[in-house]
């Protein structure tokens, strides 16, 4: 068969650059889709072709259209399952396919709605211990917040809050020693010398220790708790079978890790980005103040903040916290013109298709009417923050409404102010804020 690929970067562009571009990569991404198209490849004398796409039709081929050839890469199911067990986010093929057929019904809408008074309650009690001193690092308030909502949602109120706390520490741990590896991989050799690899592993044993600890606990108690724990528990197999202990535990690592920094990352953009807009904040501001003035529930809230919901999409779209994705054709494939080798790596920038001027109109514009029902039709086909096809990220309604009913309680309670209008980013495994400030001032009313 003949191959056909995209417009190359030629390998000693990429080398001689490659330290720069392993600290930030989105600025040469965006310098050659500018320069070669809106899909390029690259060929490495160790992986082979890499394509790098921000086309949207392109993107659903691989995620949606022709999934079935598409699966994860090494990245994910070699490097991250390593660290936080084979589950939803790490396996592939029929496995996985298995295992979502399993837990989706968790997650369903109706499901989650259950939850909602435990994720608002754990949300207030954040909200409340927030500090008014002077300008505060934001990220480390919303990390904490969404680390206890996914939590307290896991486990309800059952695990003592020092394990919690432990099992915070390790999973950050974990995820600084995974981008440094993925990142440095010619310091392997370094890291298992120094011991480094060996404290992290142990690390991975103490966090597999205390999720298996709790399991047991719970599957020893006869008390009913309407968390994700319980529902993960009774979910059956088409042979009636349940979860081992070992898959409860891949699972509920993967949801810590996937549930909490994605959201927290999420949470501070969009704070951020209300906060240098005051015409849009204010508007979020009096949605909130109408609806906390009809006595609704938590829930009822949540279908209310219409507005509110549109501002975090519009965050999601300009900061995508999943920004990049990544796979591998196990078979050849022809997508467009291009005629593409089985193993071929194909990663879809979100990040940059979120930004693409075929898509949107000023795509760098902080614009929440984008998201108004009646422009929904138009531009739900290039917008990617969960990803899309049978890998949708199976917590999209729980983020959404953990997100919507944070931004509710952090409103409601506080005026918030930025020290500047500079947005940093840092893409590791997601995309994460740098040297995000802002000053909390207690409402009026709240004085």
């Amino acid at each position: 068969m003949k191959y056909k690929y995209p417009n190359k970067v030629p390998f000693y562009k990429f080398l001689i650059k490659s330290a720069t571009i392993a600290k930030n990569p989105i600025p040469f991404h965006n310098k050659w889709f500018n320069e070669l198209g809106d899909t390029f490849a690259v060929k490495s004398p160790f992986y082979g072709h890499i394509v790098l796409t921000r086309d949207a039709a392109i993107a659903k081929h691989m995620l949606q259209k022709n999934h079935k050839i598409y699966h994860k890469s090494k990245i994910q199911t070699t490097y991250l399952s390593k660290y936080v067990g084979y589950g939803l986010l790490t396996s592939s093929g029929d496995y996985w396919l298995k295992q979502r057929r399993l837990i989706q019904p968790a997650f369903h809408k109706e499901k989650i709605q259950n939850l909602v008074e435990i994720i608002n309650k754990a949300i207030n009690e954040q909200v409340n211990e927030i500090n008014t001193e002077g300008f505060v690092e934001l990220y480390p308030i919303m990390n904490e917040l969404a680390f206890e909502v996914v939590a307290k949602s896991l486990f309800d109120f059952t695990a003592e809050k020092e394990t919690l706390k432990r099992l915070r520490f390790i999973i950050e741990k974990l995820q600084l020693f995974i981008v440094k590896e993925l990142r440095m991989p010619y310091k392997k050799i370094w890291y298992a010398l120094s011991g480094e690899m060996a404290y992290h592993m142990r690390l991975v044993k103490e966090s597999r220790n205390i999720i298996n600890t709790i399991i047991v606990q719970r599957r020893a108690s006869r008390d009913e708790h309407d968390d994700l724990l319980d529902m993960l528990l009774s979910a059956k197999y088409e042979d009636g079978t349940t979860m081992t202990n070992e898959q409860l535990i891949d699972e509920i690592l993967i949801l810590f890790v996937a549930g909490h920094e994605t959201t927290a990352n999420a949470l501070t953009f969009t704070l951020k980005l209300l906060a240098k807009n005051k015409g849009i904040l204010t508007k979020v501001e009096a949605e909130i103040k109408e609806t906390s003035a009809k006595g609704l529930t938590s829930l009822q809230e949540i279908s209310q903040l219409n507005y509110t919901k549109c501002c975090i999409e519009e965050s999601l779209r300009l900061y995508p916290p999943a920004w990049i994705t990544d796979r591998v054709n196990i078979e050849d494939d022809k997508i467009d013109d291009y005629v593409l080798k089985k193993g071929t790596i194909i990663g879809a920038s979100i990040y940059e298709l979120h930004r693409n001027e075929n898509y949107w109109e000023n795509p760098e514009v902080f614009k929440p009417s984008r998201f108004f029902e009646e422009n929904r039709k138009k531009i739900m086909p290039y917008y990617m923050p969960f990803g899309a096809g049978p890998r949708l990220c199976i917590g999209n309604n729980f983020a959404m409404y953990e997100m919507i009913l944070a931004v509710n309680a952090i409103l409601k309670k506080f005026d918030l102010f930025t020290d500047n209008n500079i947005i940093k980013i840092n893409p590791l495994i997601t995309l994460k804020p740098v040297d995000v400030k802002m000053r909390f001032v207690l409402k009026k009313s709240e004085n």
